[in-house]
């Protein structure tokens, strides 16, 4: 299960689970990075 991603701007992301990661990845590209948007597979891909 992957539960961590590294954004490039530096933001180290942490779920519990794939599920809360993939919620607060999306969440934070909304607001930091506006025009990104990518589905949990990708995001899942870029996780570890």
């Amino acid at each position: 299960m992957k539960t961590r991603l590294n954004c490039p701007c530096g933001e180290y992301i942490t779920g519990a689970d794939e599920d809360e990661l993939v919620e607060k990845v999306q969440a934070h590209l909304k607001a930091e990075h506006e025009g990104r948007e990518y589905d949990r597979e990708a995001i899942l891909f870029m996780a570890s």
